[in-house]
């Protein structure tokens, strides 16, 4: 393993995307950090949201550690009160944030392996693809204790985990001086529902190129609902995942909607 402390600050044409002291680990790898933990890894058994559909689910048995220890193993006991974010970035370009409260509140494991001792990959149905390899690592929630998490979907589930940060950022990329008040929740939509593999002004995650705020641009709003809602309607072969089918119909259609606004009305700032 592997930690530097540095401080980064990119500027992003006239928007300014600061990260407050940043704590950045490389995961270590299984053998290290098994003998890191000086305990035997737990087998979870969860609902798999990469497999279940609708009211379907698919239970999963998974071989890992509580994320609450492997942070305090990567980051110190005091993890928590060190950055109010934990950002975990996949190989495939895939960037999770998540307050780092949640994982006080939730329980959650970095899982290495499946219980049976399959071979550690996935069908991810909602983006169109099979035997996805999971490793080195992947969060998991227990959504059967919480069943609350069930609505959520895969959106937190990030497979392919190669390192784990402490942040702390500003929304400035997102919410530039002068945009009304009224995007201000879409912006907050695009954070969870989009930014984990799109950009907007430099801010999200890095598995698509393109600032998503120009893209948005060139799309009536009809189509865009439509492939927020229902990608494979619109591009025969893409990986994108639909907006959760676990929300109410209605809510899904003022989501989509609410994001076209914002990435419409938001200036593109790179």
């Amino acid at each position: 393993m592997r930690l530097r402390l540095t401080l980064l600050t990119a500027v992003l044409g006239s928007a300014l995307l600061a990260a407050f002291p940043l704590r950045a680990a490389e995961m270590p790898s299984v053998d290290d950090l098994e003998a890191q933990m000086g305990a035997p890894a737990e087998t979870v058994t969860v609902y798999e949201p990469h497999l279940s559909v609708g009211d379907e689910h698919v239970t999963v048995d998974y071989v890992g550690y509580p994320a609450v220890d492997v942070l305090a193993r990567l980051f110190g006991a005091d993890w928590a009160s060190q950055a109010e974010t934990v950002e975990l970035r996949a190989l495939d370009g895939y960037v999770l944030r998540v307050a780092a409260d949640r994982f006080l509140a939730v329980d959650a494991f970095f899982v290495f392996a499946l219980g049976d001792g399959s071979p550690f990959t996935v069908d991810n149905l909602l983006q169109n693809q099979t035997d996805v390899p999971l490793g080195p690592y992947y969060l998991v929630w227990d959504n059967i204790g919480n069943p609350a998490l069930i609505e959520e979907g895969p959106g937190t589930w990030i497979y392919q985990i190669a390192e784990a940060n402490l942040v702390t950022l500003s929304d400035t990329a997102l919410l530039p001086e002068g945009l009304d008040a009224r995007f201000h929740e879409g912006a907050a939509l695009a954070k969870e529902h989009c930014l984990r593999c799109h950009l907007v002004n430099g801010f999200g995650g890095e598995k698509h190129e393109g600032n998503l705020a120009e893209i948005t641009k060139d799309y009536e709003e009809a189509v865009f609902v439509s492939v927020v809602l229902a990608p494979l309607s619109v591009f025969e072969e893409t990986t994108m995942p639909p907006l959760s089918d676990r929300l109410a119909e209605d809510e899904r259609q003022r989501i989509a909607k609410a994001l076209f606004d914002y990435l419409t009305a938001i200036p593109v700032l790179d």
